[in-house]
């Protein structure tokens, strides 16, 4: 939307003038001969103005006073005073007042030009500052992690005792353990609290656009680049970004987010201009970037980069005594939200929960209790409400041998896909990744749809 700036000034010479160069530099303009005539206009329309250009000296009513009658009626728009020789004096009082600065007639072309990119520029600047500050104030901290288990809470008081450096910090763990809360409680805990916590999964977009969005471009830069877009590296300055699924980002975003790590600086796609940043990393990954790095998919300088400090978090199946708690915790937040209120879980059903292999971790049994409280009814949740089939409630002797990554990885997937009755959008979903991650594990696995059969 164009800038529009409000003329008035009783000389039509000096408004001709004026919007003569103001339009010529790009901004709308409207013209008043008279100030009560800008004031009724101000007072009847809801129509917005980005700056106003206002003489001292004019009859009916001078600038001073049109500028007392603005701070009455609480109207937020920057005023730029022009006064000549005679009224410097009105001009400084109007400063007090609340005007952002004068002119002094005649006033040449390049002056007007910088004093009103300056005040346009002030003025934006401010509206963000506003907006962040009030973005901050309403952003609700997240509640602490429910949980009750020693291995967990050595994760979470890990995460805690490293929030107030700024080293990297890379978080390792299934899908749906819970590693964007482990994110956030670093950032509210950290003396970057105050500032902006963003978030990007790396596994979601595709190579340009995952690079648009971290780095920004210039307008022109690619086809449908029609304006200049800060990226969110720009956005987090000073705060703190979290790159969930960094295993995926490809090579060429590696080298170029090694940069920022190293030098804390980037340039924005189509730009040839370095900015400087101050952000904070979280990354975290549900791969092993140590077994990544030995197949050459991921780079070395980049892992120890990332890697400064490492929390890993436990699947949900080696926290077995925090599942109860996490259970009715989620079935508290489902009935506030929509008002379904169950009596309980059964003896049964609980140990169903608590035997279950939960290859989605909390993210699954969240949606396993959401599901369970729409079938029972605002009754007790029993074992005929769990989605699992007869063979998964209770893990089988195959499930309690101790496995690599990658089998583990393996069995989560197929679990899923058995789970959803092989839609891969719903186990994309069911473990908290894309859609097309599930298909890249298919042909990694060499998978069909005849493990339905023998998972």
């Amino acid at each position: 939307m164009s800038t529009k700036i409000l003329i008035c000034d009783d000389e039509e010479g000096m408004r001709r003038y004026l919007g003569k160069m103001l339009k010529s530099w790009g901004y709308q303009t409207e013209n008043f001969a008279s100030p009560l005539l800008l004031l009724k206009r101000l007072q009847e329309t809801d129509t917005a103005a980005d700056l106003l250009l206002l003489d001292v000296k004019m009859p009916e009513m001078d600038g001073i006073e049109l500028l007392k009658q603005l701070k009455t009626l609480q109207l937020q728009i920057p005023v730029i005073m022009m006064t000549g020789h005679g009224t410097i004096e009105s001009a400084v009082e109007a400063m007090k007042i609340g005007a952002y600065d004068y002119l002094t007639k005649p006033f040449p072309q390049e002056k007007l030009f910088a004093l009103v990119k300056h005040t346009l520029d002030q003025d934006r600047l401010r509206e963000e500052n506003s907006a962040l500050k009030k973005e901050l104030q309403e952003k609700k901290i997240p509640a602490p992690p429910v949980f009750q288990s020693e291995n967990f809470k050595h994760a979470y008081d890990l995460a805690l005792a490293v929030a107030d450096s700024d080293s990297s910090i890379l978080i390792q763990g299934e899908s749906g353990t819970g590693k964007e809360l482990i994110a956030a409680a670093i950032h509210y805990a950290s003396p970057r609290k105050d500032n902006r916590l963003l978030a990007i999964n790396c596994a979601a977009l595709s190579e340009t656009l995952l690079e648009s969005q971290l780095f920004g471009h210039v307008k022109g830069a690619f086809t449908g680049a029609v304006q200049a877009q800060k990226g969110l590296l720009e956005e987090t300055d000073l705060g703190t970004l979290f790159l969930d699924e960094v295993g995926e980002l490809s090579p060429a975003l590696q080298a170029k987010l090694l940069r920022v790590l190293q030098e804390g600086e980037f340039i924005p796609v189509g730009a040839t201009k370095i900015k400087k940043v101050d952000v904070r990393f979280v990354a975290a990954t549900n791969k092993n970037l140590a077994q990544e790095v030995s197949a050459g998919s991921f780079r070395e300088d980049l892992f120890y980069r990332l890697n400064v400090i490492s929390i890993d978090l436990p699947p949900l199946r080696d926290r077995k005594e925090d599942i109860e708690l996490l259970a009715q915790h989620f079935l508290q937040k489902i009935a506030a939200k929509s008002q379904r209120q169950v009596e309980g879980i059964t003896p049964e059903a609980l140990d169903a929960l608590k035997n279950y292999h939960w290859p989605g971790n909390v993210r699954e049994l969240e949606n396993v209790m959401e599901r369970c409280s729409i079938l029972a009814r605002n009754g007790e949740i029993n074992i005929s409400h769990l989605p699992f089939s007869n063979k998964e409630p209770h893990q089988n002797k195959e499930d309690a041998l101790p496995l690599n990554l990658r089998d583990t990885e393996r069995r989560q997937v197929i679990r899923a896909l058995c789970e959803t009755k092989w839609n891969k959008s719903r186990a994309a979903k069911l473990l908290g990744v894309t859609r097309r991650t599930i298909d890249r594990k298919i042909k990694e696995f060499d998978l069909d749809q005849s493990e339905l059969l023998d998972p």
